[in-house]
């Protein structure tokens, strides 16, 4: 009696392992498109990402280079102080995109351009993405908006 109560629990165990395991690798290959890692402009420049590889950038679109091309095209570059990356664009833009503005893009690199798929700007004058915000602060050029200038 005693032996199979000990056998019933390692079977017990074991199916709950077995269990787990599986649906672990079921999120794991859920999520293997889902996942986009950002990246700062500087990091894009010190570290290529590879070929066909889709991530996010985020920094400042750079006074002066919006260009808007034929429909609804858009090409400009985003910095964070260290670096600058060219991206176009092809879609409509948030209403608060603009130059020295923060901004968030989906996409990958083609040619030493980024080519984003979804561009996300920031929804008030205050806020600005934490990457962002982090990705600036690691290059010395973040500016708290909510303290006066001095």
């Amino acid at each position: 009696m005693r032996g199979l109560k000990k056998k019933r629990r390692i079977q017990v165990i074991a199916v709950a392992v077995v269990a787990l395991i599986g649906a672990t690798a079921m999120i794991g290959y859920a999520m293997r498109d889902g996942i986009n890692y950002f990246r700062a402009p500087a990091q894009v420049v010190s570290d290529p990402p590879r070929e066909g590889e889709v991530f996010r950038l985020g920094g400042l679109v750079e006074e002066g280079s919006l260009v808007r091309g034929q429909g609804e095209t858009v090409s400009f570059n985003v910095t964070d102080g260290g670096a600058t990356v060219p991206v176009t664009y092809t879609g409509i833009l948030p209403d608060l995109f603009g130059e020295g503005q923060g901004m968030v893009g989906t996409g990958e690199m083609q040619g030493g351009t980024f080519v984003a798929r979804e561009i996300l700007a920031k929804h008030d004058e205050s806020y600005m993405p934490k990457e962002v915000i982090d990705a600036l602060k690691e290059q010395g050029v973040y500016e708290d908006p909510s303290k006066p200038a001095s």
